[in-house]
């Protein structure tokens, strides 16, 4: 059976360095069995790959790309705090918010980009409880950020 790593790689992916923290916080924390991220943005080498509202300045194509690589540093904030993806025993519950026009009603297929690259890396440990929330506005001016909350199977 393959590693999560392994299946991210057959889709494209790898696991990248943890996005650095943009105010007073830390990307995840650890309590019991459970790790919780940090809001996750979808920085790539260090920048946005979008800024602006969605169902403005940003399609919901972009959107769920931009979700897709905020599941991706959610991935590695939690891989930081446990060393291996393969003690995730379950991903418990995903958050996405989405900045969006007052009139943007798509905010779980935004959010899709997420559970969708969760339960291919994942499997069944990758279905999940989720919320989808459109927002007036994000940190840097980011069209989505997203949260974890993943179980954490013993060493």
């Amino acid at each position: 059976m393959s590693t999560p790593e392994e299946r991210l790689a057959e889709l494209g992916h790898s696991v990248p360095e943890v996005a650095a923290p943009v105010a007073a916080y830390v990307p995840a924390v650890r309590s019991g069995a459970h790790v919780f991220t940090s809001g996750q943005l979808p920085m790539r080498s260090g920048e946005l790959m979008a800024t602006g509202k969605v169902g403005g300045e940003v399609t919901a194509e972009e959107a769920y790309e931009c979700a897709v690589q905020c599941a991706l540093n959610a991935i590695a904030a939690v891989r930081a705090e446990i060393g291996e993806l393969s003690r995730v025993a379950r991903i418990v519950k995903v958050v996405c918010f989405v900045a969006s026009t007052p009139d943007f009603t798509g905010q779980p297929g935004v959010a899709n980009g997420v559970s969708e690259l969760l339960g291919k890396v994942f499997g069944e440990a990758g279905v999940h409880a989720r919320s989808a929330v459109g927002v007036p506005v994000l940190p840097l001016d980011s069209p989505v950020e997203v949260e974890l909350v993943v179980e954490v199977a013993d060493a």
